[in-house]
């Protein structure tokens, strides 16, 4: 069995055609159909069935597939470990980060570090939280940020980096808009505007209003902090948003409000697998960031 091989059938079975397969690897059609039929005569087993001009994983394929997929990231990483360690400053790195750290967070960091190490790459991938916690898992990404940080994932190291207060987004018109500070029970008459189902940022609004004794009314939903910021201007609704989403300034006719009660935090950090040692220019951002965050939070 041959890395050219196995090679040939990701592609295959990722595209289910072998024209296309070929087209995008610039290798004749004959030769793909060739390693593909040597692997399943070695193997024992039909690998593909035809379906017209397509064809299709069988179920044993489909089984093949997958532990091809995860033995070929193993390789990749193993591959990436050696090249680093003969010169740790030219890596590259992929990154998945929430929406929330998105304008100021990771851009600092990462330009921060990019001024010691100019020569490491980083691929950066934006995702919800669910999705960068199982992409770190299967190795499509190498680390995240995350908040809140998770705590018991026997397959995630988490590191806590700072944490921060969630505050109120208001219409600059509403009845509160002069108070210094409320309780969140002040606004269970009020509409809110909270990302959809399935986002970290709605669960923890919601469990902060059941915290308050009500559950809020949620009359629009946004998808990423621009729309959310947006509909509160446009007087649709209030809504809880960390801190450091306001960092350049609160959005045109809006007024942030920290809460009194019930006290509504996050925690932000950097998760990575638990089964795999990072790669060397990894372990070097890994490290700088800790220590940037560690010298962010002793000047305040």
């Amino acid at each position: 069995m041959e890395l050219k091989q196995l090679h040939y059938f990701m592609e295959v079975a990722k595209r289910e055609h072998i024209s296309e397969a070929a087209a995008d690897l610039h290798v004749a059609q004959s030769a793909i159909s060739r390693q593909i039929a040597n692997l399943e005569s070695e193997l024992g087993v039909d690998l593909f069935v035809r379906e017209g001009r397509n064809i299709k994983l069988t179920p044993i394929g489909r089984i093949f597939f997958d532990h091809t997929k995860t033995a070929m990231k193993a390789i990749e990483h193993a591959t990436k470990q050696v090249e680093e360690y003969l010169d740790p400053d030219r890596g590259q790195i992929r990154i998945g980060f929430p929406t929330s750290l998105a304008n100021h967070s990771l851009p600092t960091v990462i330009s921060s570090f990019k001024t010691q190490h100019p020569n490491v790459d980083f691929h950066l991938r934006q995702g919800s939280y669910q999705y960068l916690i199982d992409s770190v898992k299967k190795r499509d990404i190498d680390l995240a940020f995350l908040g809140p940080v998770p705590r018991e994932d026997p397959e995630i190291d988490s590191h806590i980096l700072f944490t921060e207060n969630i505050s109120v987004l208001i219409p600059d018109d509403h009845p509160l808009a002069e108070r210094d500070r409320l309780l969140l029970s002040d606004l269970k008459n009020d509409s809110f505007v909270l990302f959809p189902e399935g986002y970290i940022l709605r669960d923890i609004a919601m469990d902060a209003c059941k915290q308050a004794g009500f559950t809020p009314n949620v009359s629009s939903e946004g998808v990423d902090l621009d729309a959310i910021k947006g509909l509160v201007s446009a007087g649709m609704g209030v809504t809880l948003l960390p801190d450091s989403t306001f960092y350049s300034s609160t959005p045109r006719f809006t007024v942030k409000l920290p809460i009194q009660v019930p006290e509504v935090k996050r925690t932000v950090g950097i998760i990575s697998p638990k089964n795999r040692e990072l790669a060397p220019s990894e372990k070097v951002f890994y490290e700088f960031v800790k220590d940037f965050f560690a010298r962010l939070q002793s000047y305040q």
